[in-house]
């Protein structure tokens, strides 16, 4: 591959990784927002109204930024009707076939998250809700999430051909 192929791939994954790892915590966040809720709502009979949300903003994010990560270690979902029995070579190929569908659904999320993104900034989007929070934050960690997803994939594709050419980036 490549010099600048192979950079791609080491800074894209090493990205991912890092943002990966840090956003693997927030799941005790929202925990903690969790239980905090049940504590306020049920022990001490004074419900925040904005707990739940921002349970839901937290997971949001996390699955979102997490994303990219979880193509690098490989824990996605994967329907194994065969690919299991495949060879390496033979699973390279069907990752890279479905790969492209993979990039054209992350392109038409990514255009869409812009759009959704620029229309929440310009309304000052908020949520019909008691605590009303904006919109922008979260559309603004799903953008990232996206983008980071993106470029995942293509690096994951990078790395399949390779793996078919049997070299090494």
């Amino acid at each position: 591959m490549s010099k600048f192929i192979s950079t791609y791939v080491k800074i894209v994954d090493k990205t991912c990784e890092r943002v990966g790892r840090f956003v693997m915590y927030w799941v005790f966040f929202m925990m903690f927002l969790l239980i905090l809720s049940f504590v306020t709502r049920n022990i001490i009979n004074y419900p925040l109204m904005w707990i739940i949300e921002m349970a839901q903003f937290t997971i949001t994010a996390y699955y979102l930024l997490g994303g990219g990560y979880s193509m690098i270690t490989d824990d996605h979902v994967r329907m194994d009707l065969f690919y299991g029995k495949l060879s390496e070579k033979g699973k390279a190929k069907m990752d890279i076939f479905t790969s492209f569908f993979l990039i054209f659904y992350l392109v038409l999320l990514f255009a869409g998250s812009i759009t959704s993104l620029v229309y929440t900034i310009e309304t000052k989007q908020k949520l019909f809700t008691a605590w009303a929070p904006y919109v922008w934050p979260i559309k603004t960690l799903m953008l990232v999430g996206i983008l980071l997803m993106l470029l995942q994939a293509f690096s994951t594709l990078f790395k399949d051909f390779a793996k078919l050419k049997e070299k090494n980036i």
